[in-house]
């Protein structure tokens, strides 16, 4: 990885792209702690160390939302438009359409991305500002539109910043920009973990058994990132003119991660919003039943989320890979698979395996998010946000910032049979 970057900066087009993306992180770093006119940080970031599902945004947002900063929102309700549209291709003819018309429909359901974080963005802007009214100065209706039009321009620009740094920079700019923020947490983390050390709250074993499981889950991470099930694809020969094209053998590689982070995202967002709005009475009745039965540790909350992680994970795998439209286009090409017929043999056998594949990874995806749980368990170390999740989002996209790396340094260095 290192000899990789060393050459990286010697190509000059490669080296313009890094910089490039660096420069945007250290904006959106600079960014981060530009705190919100009206608001006190200090009482804000009391509620955001409530809870661990803040702690996890926060860590995502890297540390704007406990600063209530103009990226406190982070890049979440872009993430969150691009869920739902994606969802709604399924459901909405237009929209699939526009999904089947190759770059130009790409480019209008971009748009309407765009638009609907937006409105998702000062929708969670104004929950957000109403919620935490405590931590303003002057609460007002005044300065709550003032304070949510603030965040909402916050997150439109970084939504702006991860496309320029897509098109522009290197790797995928909306997460790398989450990379960046899990990243800059680490020496705040280290930190803490020297403090608990020195006054005694843990002691160094539990640091070992930490690190230890560390090692473990991105072993494991990069393991399942990189696993695939292949399944063997023939083309059959076609005679064009004086041309022979076709008779070869290929594969259809089923990733067994194919959903990635974002159902652990969508979850974590789900069982956000009954926490912000218990969050709002605190001292109730109903909040003590939650923080109590249902809270975050709790058995009741941890079956939940990895429920819903996991009923997430097929669906967004079957948004993302529909089978028949797979094996019709195996069919268009004069491919098939050894042993079946093609059309909707070879959709159903691919839905079959896809479904056992997915199993795997959704189960993988929920253990990886209720880990902090079961570290806090072993080692007794307290707050720890930076558990499973987020290791897993940072080594995908270091995996595949790496790749991509290397796949410009392979196009320039490779010599065929000129040499």
């Amino acid at each position: 990885m290192l000899e990789s970057f060393k050459s990286a900066f010697k190509v000059s087009e490669l080296r313009t792209k890094l910089l490039y993306t660096l420069g945007m992180i250290f904006i959106f770093r600079l960014g981060a702690h530009i705190p919100v006119p009206g608001v006190i940080p200090e009482r804000f970031a009391e509620l955001v160390n409530s809870g661990a599902i803040f702690g996890f945004f926060d860590i995502v947002s890297g540390g704007a939302l406990k600063n209530f900063s103009v990226f406190a929102m982070g890049i979440m309700p872009y993430i969150n438009a691009s869920i739902i549209l994606q969802l709604l291709t399924v459901v909405i003819p237009h929209l699939e359409k526009l999904h089947k018309e190759g770059e130009e429909g790409r480019k209008k359901i971009s748009q309407y991305t765009r638009y609907l974080t937006v409105v998702l963005a000062f929708i969670q802007g104004i929950g957000m500002v109403v919620g935490v009214s405590g931590s303003m100065q002057n609460p007002g209706p005044i300065a709550f539109v003032m304070a949510a039009l603030t965040i909402t321009a916050g997150t439109t620009f970084l939504m702006w910043m991860g496309e320029q740094i897509t098109e522009r920079g290197i790797g995928n700019g909306i997460s790398l920009l989450i990379f960046a923020g899990i990243v800059s947490r680490l020496p705040s983390g280290a930190a803490s973990l020297g403090e608990y050390l020195s006054a005694g709250t843990i002691n160094i074993f539990s640091l070992i058994v930490l690190v230890i499981i560390a090692a473990l889950v991105i072993a494991c991470v990069v393991a399942v990132q990189e696993g695939q099930r292949r399944i063997p694809v023939r083309y059959a020969k076609r005679v064009v003119g004086r041309r022979v094209y076709g008779g070869q053998t290929t594969h259809l590689p089923l990733r067994v991660n194919q959903a990635g982070v974002m159902p652990i995202i969508f979850a974590s967002s789900l069982l956000m919003f009954p926490e912000t709005i218990v969050n709002m009475f605190q001292g109730s009745a109903v909040a003590t039943f939650y923080s109590t039965y249902l809270g975050w540790g709790s058995a009741a909350h941890t079956i939940i989320y990895a429920l819903l992680i996991i009923g997430f994970t097929y669906f967004y795998t079957a948004v993302v890979m529909n089978p028949n439209d797979v094996a019709d286009n195996i069919k268009k090409y004069g491919g098939f698979i050894p042993g079946l017929r093609p059309g909707r043999p070879t959709a159903e056998f691919i839905s079959k395996i896809m479904s056992r594949v997915t199993f795997s990874g959704a189960i993988f995806l929920a253990l990886i998010a209720i880990l902090p749980t079961f570290v806090l368990m072993a080692t007794k170390i307290p707050n720890i946000y930076f558990g499973g999740t987020s290791l897993l989002i940072v080594v995908g996209v270091a995996l595949d910032t790496m790749k991509q790396v290397e796949s410009h340094l392979l196009m320039r260095s490779y010599q065929g049979f000129i040499k």
